[in-house]
């Protein structure tokens, strides 16, 4: 699949005009070179900033980019990522913006730059990336994603593509093609070329006869599939060869499916909810040859049926019934389901010619029974004894992605990430759907050995409807004649394919407007691709001597990959080389915030926390934002006395505010002062239980019953819809409902200092219960929030660059900090980064802080 969004821009009133976008696909193959070439023109008589991204997708890689100003051609050149990482942290922070490399969306990752471009000049910005186009559902998908954000003089999307076996379908789908729109698109395909193109002019961009903004923002998408008279079929050029099989009309085999479900507290809610409607339909397509069962884990593990069981319609109607009953034992869950299998096939209870698989959804890591990541690896590994291929769906973004990923490639599966979105349900059915139809297990492709190297990965252990396997290789032996192909199967099943190589030559000489080497750079795509998984659970040397045959690879092909980089020598300082391209790699994402100033670079400290929403210090409201690994902050400057609402759920109930106290100060003393928060309420209305805490004490309100803390004291309270925790001078924490879980921070300082006083701060541990309808200076962020971050460039401290963010339409000036997280540490905090946006958070809260004034602190 290939994704791509292209942009340039500069903020409002600035005249960086775009004029020419061109992308331009061409595919040999399934193998998608793509060239994404944007012209800008200056129009002001100043200098100014243009700022350019794409988006493209996490499977592909970066293989150019160039900046063309004035005539003058800045090139782009593949180093080791060492290499180039101190260059990259120099730029940073100096506050210049470096291009990089980020995750952005579901699948895609964005490549940014930005470079002043003097009065009057122009700039071409060109980026090449390739990428092994995925068969799913019976379909190849070039995806590009459109957003040029400005009417543009000439737009055009063409994709060329050659197909050696014949191109037997063509389809084009567009998220914003509308009725004016569709009729623009040119699609064509005849034996093995295709041909589509799209390219409205600047009138059928707009969005009115007289508007200036542009229809163009959305998906395009490109479908196709090629003929299959023969199952397979095997290409040779230029010494390389590739092999695609995909037979058809075979009869689906039966499923075994182990479907292995975490229903620990923070599944609860939407999650829980939607993955119960996933499993439901799921469920419900099973056929009726099919075996399953369901196991729930939390810190127990429950089986739903002792063993696996036929999917009758009367069990299938019992398990969407028994579902709901809910019951983090990670390992334990797992090995249920796979010992279960087990037996399954050990008492002959499913048929011998079946596809057993385990699928788990979990949105946690292990910390009941066996926490060890190696150790569960192993368990696994050695219980199912490759049998069976384990599906790993993690659900959310705050979660342990690459253990996952790590766990399903040591038994034969795949990871998937499952975003904690409205669709989530049906990305869970999505994913199922790609492995509901099995025809083939343990299916080997195998090549002479004696004229054939360095072939990528040829065995499979299940082959899917809709799918195709794909191997390359490199051929040794330069006087072959041809190469016969044998693909083994579960069963005694066989078939075989013959490829001439002089034939298969001559074919390719058909095509013109193809890249001929392509074959060698999909190998080489294939191969890096394997090398990295297999890196990522190896240990010791092997992993070194994988890593190092990628990196060899990555800079031979020119790949930006986890182990390269791209750099580029700017205009703007022609001896200085800068980091451009940085492939990132799936890790854990840091819900990180930050409430003062950290020291010099070479002292700074960082921490990953738990937690999303916070308000510390002066005071300092804290916005996790971990699709995007950063965070925000903001500051409220308000009266002292003044009480401000934090969270309000009209749903669960939940309310949290907080009252700002101020300095100590003298009758005499004119400066502004600074506010803390010294006192908050923390209160369900439905349950009437109120929380009063100030810096003196806690007060418990249970109906009129009515229990008073002090600091001094060590609590731990325990009740049906309320858990109290108390550690003596540093910290409570508060559980309702098994739902809702908030810290709050004493801050104490020097009863004698003239101007500051003890004060409390407030974090979220987790809010997945609370309703969509949460609201507050804090509850407001528990729904998904995008921005983007443009135009990085030095700001009044050389500590903390200036930036423009994009958000909720407003475009914003941001300043990059780093503040302090208090939950590890009380006393002296760590820092952590983030986006400060002034003016009392404005145009990232709704409305004005003054709306969030509320009477009292239960008010």
């Amino acid at each position: 699949m290939v994704k791509t969004s292209k942009n340039i821009q500069a903020s409002p009133g600035q005249r960086i005009e775009i004029y020419w976008v061109k992308i331009d696909c061409s595919v040999t193959s399934r193998f998608s070179r793509n060239v994404i070439t944007s012209r800008a023109v200056n129009r002001a008589n100043v200098s100014k900033e243009a700022f350019f991204d794409v988006e493209l997708p996490k499977t592909a890689f970066i293989t150019n980019f160039t900046m063309t100003i004035d005539g003058v051609t800045y090139p782009g050149t593949i180093k080791e990522k060492e290499v180039a990482q101190k260059q990259y942290q120099k730029a940073v922070s100096s506050g210049r913006t470096a291009g990089l490399v980020k995750a952005s969306g579901r699948k895609t990752e964005k490549f940014s730059v930005s470079v002043n471009v003097a009065a009057a000049s122009k700039i071409t910005f060109e980026l090449t990336y390739e990428e092994l186009l995925k068969r799913s559902f019976g379909k190849y998908e070039l995806f590009i994603k459109v957003n040029p954000k400005q009417l543009v003089n000439k737009f055009e999307i063409e994709a060329n593509i050659f197909e050696p076996q014949g191109i037997s379908d063509l389809e084009v789908e567009g998220t914003f093609l509308n009725n004016e729109l569709l009729p623009l698109v040119q699609k064509s395909y005849s034996g093995k070329k295709a041909h589509v193109l799209f390219s409205p002019t600047i009138d059928q961009q707009r969005t009115c006869d007289n508007c200036t903004t542009s229809l163009l923002q959305g998906d395009f998408l490109i479908k196709y599939d090629v003929n299959r008279d023969i199952p397979s079929n095997l290409q040779i050029v230029n010494g390389y060869f590739v092999h695609f099989f995909a037979p058809k009309n075979l009869a689906h085999l039966p499923k075994n499916v182990a479907f292995v479900i975490d229903v620990s507290g923070s599944m609860w809610g939407s999650k829980i909810r939607q993955a119960k409607e996933a499993m439901i339909k799921i469920v419900e397509d099973l056929k009726e040859d099919d075996h399953f069962n369901i196991i729930l884990f939390e810190s127990e593990v429950r089986k739903w049926k002792d063993g696996i069981i036929k999917a009758t319609p009367e069990n299938v109607q019992e398990a969407n019934h028994g579902f709901s009953v809910a019951v983090t034992n990670f390992n334990g869950g797992l090995m249920a389901g796979i010992e279960m299998l087990n037996n399954a096939h050990k008492l002959k209870i499913v048929p011998e010619r079946s596809a057993s698989l385990t699928i788990m959804l979990s949105d946690g890591e292990a910390n009941v029974g066996e926490t060890d990541q190696f150790r569960i690896q192993e368990n696994a590994k050695n219980a199912s004894q490759g049998k069976y291929p384990l599906y790993s769906l993690g659900f959310g973004y705050n979660l342990d992605y690459g253990f996952l990923e790590r766990l399903s490639k040591v038994n034969n599966g795949v990871a998937r990430r499952i975003y904690d979105d409205s669709d989530a349900a049906l990305q869970l059915q999505g994913f199922y759907d790609e492995v509901a139809n099995p025809l083939l297990t343990d299916v080997a492709l195998e090549y002479p050995e004696n004229v054939i190297s360095d072939v990528t990965e040829n065995n499979f252990k299940h082959y899917y409807d809709g799918s195709e396997l794909v191997v390359a290789g490199r051929i040794t032996d330069n006087d072959l004649n041809s190469i016969t192909a044998e693909v083994k199967a579960h069963g005694d099943l066989t078939f075989t394919e013959q490829a001439d190589v002089e034939e298969t030559a001559k074919a390719f000489e058909e095509q013109k407007y193809i890249f001929g080497e392509y074959i060698e750079r999909l190998w080489a795509y294939l191969t890096i691709r394997q090398l990295l998984e297999k890196s990522s659970i190896a240990t010791g040397y092997e992993k070194g001597n994988l890593t190092a045959k990628a990196l060899e690879m990555s800079l031979k092909y020119k790949f930006v990959t986890p182990l390269t980089s791209m750099i580029v020598t700017k205009p703007e300082d022609d001896e200085e080389p800068e980091v451009v391209a940085d492939k990132p790699i799936e890790v854990r994402p840091s819900n990180v915030f930050c409430l003062e100033a950290c020291p010099p670079n070479n002292t700074r400290q960082y921490i990953d926390v738990q937690f999303c929403f916070a308000v510390d210090g002066d005071p300092h409201f804290i916005i996790a934002v971990p699709q995007k690994e950063d965070a925000l902050c903001f500051n409220i400057n308000e009266d002292p006395g003044a009480v401000l609402s934090l969270i309000s759920d009209p749903v669960t109930g939940i309310v949290v505010n907080g009252q700002l106290i101020g300095e100590k100060k003298s009758n005499n003393d004119v400066r502004e002062q600074n506010t803390y928060f010294g006192k908050l309420g923390i209160a369900n209305i439905h349950r009437n239980i109120k929380i009063e805490i100030t810096t003196e004490q806690i007060i418990l309100h249970n109906g009129v019953k009515r229990t008073a803390f002090s600091w001094l004291d060590e609590v731990i309270l325990q009740q049906p819809s309320l858990t109290l925790v108390i550690k003596r001078k540093k910290s409570m924490e508060v559980s309702m409902d098994n739902g809702a879980k908030f810290v709050v921070i004493l801050h104490q300082v020097w009863k004698k200092h003239p101007l500051h006083r003890d004060f409390l701060g407030f974090y979220t541990l987790d809010s997945h219960r609370l309703s969509q309808q949460t609201h507050g200076l804090l509850g407001q962020f528990f729904r998904p929030i995008d921005f983007d971050i443009l135009e990085v460039h030095p700001g009044s401290d050389p500590e903390k660059p200036d930036a423009t963010m994009v958000v909720k339409n407003n475009w914003l000036t941001v300043t990059r900090g780093w503040q302090k997280d208090y939950t590890e540490d009380t006393r002296h905090g760590l820092n952590v980064p983030c986006w400060f946006v002034h003016n009392n958070g404005e145009g990232l809260i709704d409305g004005v802080h003054t709306d969030y004034i509320v009477p009292s602190i239960f008010g």
